[in-house]
């Protein structure tokens, strides 16, 4: 994990770099009262000056004390401004892990258990869908139909500034209504490939001998299913689930930007457009760090799940 880390921030760094443009010019833009001196004084403060290098090592010090460096827009801390939006991006990407899972699951297995059957062929045409579909365009879609023409939910934010003269329950309603569509747009394309993966995982376990065998025993079908078959097909999954992780991660930036949704992808997404490269740098490696940790739980997960893969 280390390793990666400093790879891709340092890949990170460099990308921002080779990018047109500077913070100066987007800081101060054409205000002729800024004078040259006073940007390139600007410039030496931060260091971007010095070589690539040697400021990707400048921050990494920094880094290894949990000192993030402050805003180049409003020079306010990376990490209070990471902190702030942090919870916004968990919650979305959590609530869309136990969606997907929670969904694609049970629809796989029963896929798999009614193979050939009319609900097979229905949910093989959701899964080729759901594939081929845009995430950004199904997200733009939502939000024609039910923001603009049905009114039905609110199309961006993730609370309005009159929340806070709700009682309790209706700031919790509020919430859940603004959460509603920015949640089916991310959850979609992983409920697709989940019970994709799900079904072809159970097809494989229930042709296994030993269900056979269990069968043979007069085992009812539903604990065949349920109590053999199941335990064995979710094996794949759990690997999936390091897949999963890191594109739900990277496509907060795309949906918080779509949604307005105030979260981290959003804030990394401003700070590209800014040129903010301290801001850029910090949300870039907790998104590293959220989904190498992700990797990593999905790896020991898998080895608790399955005792023949545990390290002695």
């Amino acid at each position: 994990m280390i390793p990666m880390l400093i790879g891709i921030s340092l890949v990170t760094l460099i990308i921002m770099h080779l990018a047109p443009g500077d913070p100066t010019s987007i800081r101060y833009g054409l205000n002729p009262e800024v004078s040259q001196s006073a940007r390139a004084k600007l410039v030496q403060l931060y260091g971007l000056d010095k070589p690539i290098l040697t400021q990707y090592v400048m921050w990494l010090k920094r880094i290894l004390t949990l000192d993030f460096g402050r805003s180049l827009l409003d020079d306010r801390p990376v990490i209070t401004k990471i902190m702030e939006r942090l919870p916004a991006t968990l919650l979305l990407n959590i609530l869309s892990l136990i969606l997907i899972f929670g969904i694609a699951l049970p629809i796989g297995v029963t896929a798999a258990v009614k193979y050939d059957s009319v609900f097979d062929k229905v949910t093989t045409i959701f899964v080729f869908i759901g594939f081929a579909t845009p995430t950004f365009w199904f997200a733009l879609m939502l939000i024609m139909l039910f923001g603009f023409q049905l009114g039905w939910f609110p199309i961006s934010g993730m609370r309005p500034w009159y929340v806070e003269y709700y009682s309790l329950g209706g700031q919790i309603k509020d919430l859940v209504w603004h959460l509603i569509l920015p949640l089916v747009a991310t959850s979609f394309g992983g409920l697709a490939g989940i019970s994709r993966y799900a079904k072809s995982s159970m097809l494989e376990a229930i042709r296994q001998d030993y269900i056979r065998t269990a069968r043979s025993k007069g085992l009812k079908e539903r604990r065949v299913i349920y109590r053999h078959a199941l335990k064995n097909a979710v094996l794949p999954l759990i690997t999936i689930l390091g897949f999963i992780l890191p594109s739900l991660i990277g496509g907060s930036f795309i949906f918080e930007t779509i949604f307005a949704w105030p979260g981290m992808g959003r804030l990394g997404y401003e700070a590209i457009m800014n040129y903010d490269y301290t801001t850029v740098m910090g949300v870039g490696i907790i998104s590293t760090l959220l989904t190498l940790v992700g990797i990593l739980i999905s790896d020991i997960a898998y080895a608790v799940v399955d005792p023949r893969i545990r390290y002695k």
